[in-house]
């Protein structure tokens, strides 16, 4: 049993991660033409990005003081989708064009703390965004309870649980590195590969920012459509004021829904390709193969602001369609009173007569 233990550790001592194998970890492994594609590619998303974050933040800013809950919480998700596009891109923008890193060790690292720490936001964001929908549509009880003062104690939670860990590896628990292509940076996933203490780091990475949240996220929704399906029915036959409210909770609810499914099919592929390199093959994953989903990864900022104009349309049609109809109800019912009460004083007249 020692023998293979210490086999084992001797094989993991001799495991050398890609950017100590060569002289300079920072040079891309692309094609020229390649970087250059995906600096456009990049140039593209930060601009729709930013100017789509921007917005909502806008827009938000004006009816700060009528915002919901959870639509304190989207807004909170534009900010940290904001911040990845206004902190972050910049820098692999630049290292694409340049066909390679531009900004060293310290650049790489700030680079990797930035897009850790702002998505993990994002994340820890939806899954409390999933948890208010929850308990507004499925515990009503609990989901009157809530209010704005509560959504602004969960956005504290929510910055000190990204904080802590994206700095964690700065606690010499775990490290930045840069991306096997070489022109971006990221968690050093292949410690795993190096120690055990490198794979206690990336499961508890995994468990505690990816698999625990996203279970969240799924029961959350899971839990919402079978109650939607059970109680369709029921709401119809309330009030109108009840079905408005109806309609508006459901509005979030598709919003949020949305959001998370574009974040998760965004990040999976990069969340596969990572577990791979720290517990798969080491090196295995093709460099070529590797650039797809980091790319794919960094355009979840830019879905969020065109989810949030789809649903307002489709919902300011449905108001105003329902508005129409309930004006034209009431004007029906004006003419029939009034119809009415002209044939009654008729009548009057007549008996009087």
């Amino acid at each position: 049993m020692s023998g293979m233990a210490s086999y084992h550790n001797s094989s993991q001592e001799e495991y050398i991660p890609h950017y100590l194998q060569k002289e300079d970890p920072f040079a891309s492994k692309l094609s020229r033409e390649a970087d250059i594609i995906a600096g456009f590619y990049l140039t593209i998303i930060g601009i729709l990005s930013t100017l789509g974050n921007g917005y909502v933040i806008f827009m938000s800013s004006k009816r700060k003081k009528k915002l919901r809950p959870a639509e304190i919480m989207t807004v909170n998700l534009a900010v940290c989708d904001l911040g990845i596009s206004v902190v972050g891109k910049p820098f692999s923008i630049i290292s694409f064009f340049c066909h390679r890193w531009m900004f060293g060790w310290i650049g790489c690292r700030w680079y990797g703390w930035a897009g850790f720490f702002f998505g993990c936001g994002s994340l820890i964001t939806m899954t409390a965004v999933s948890l208010d929908r929850y308990l507004k549509i499925c515990h009503l009880s609990y989901g009157t309870w809530l209010k704005r003062h509560h959504a602004f104690i969960c956005l504290a939670i929510i910055w000190g649980y990204a904080t802590f860990w994206a700095t964690v590896p700065f606690a010499g628990l775990g490290s930045y590195a840069p991306e096997p292509f070489g022109t971006s940076c990221t968690l050093d996933w292949w410690l795993a590969q190096a120690s055990v203490a490198g794979q206690a780091f990336v499961l508890s990475i995994l468990f505690f920012c990816l698999l625990f949240p996203t279970a969240v996220i799924v029961f959350s929704y899971v839990k919402i459509i079978l109650k939607v399906k059970s109680s369709t029915k029921e709401v119809a036959h309330y009030d109108s004021r009840i079905q408005n409210s109806h309609i508006l909770e459901m509005k979030l609810t598709k919003v949020a829904m949305l959001i998370c499914a574009g974040f998760l099919i965004a990040w999976i592929p990069y969340a596969v390709v990572s577990v791979w390199s720290a517990f798969g093959q080491p090196d295995s994953v093709p460099i070529q193969l590797s650039v797809v989903p980091t790319l794919l990864a960094k355009s979840a900022a830019m879905y969020n602001p065109i989810i949030y104009q789809v649903i307002d349309c489709k919902f300011a049609c449905c108001r105003s369609g329902g508005l129409r109809a309930k004006s034209s109800l009431k004007k029906s019912r004006t003419y029939t009173i009034s119809a009415h009460r002209d044939s009654t004083a008729m009548n009057e007249t007549q008996l009087e007569a």
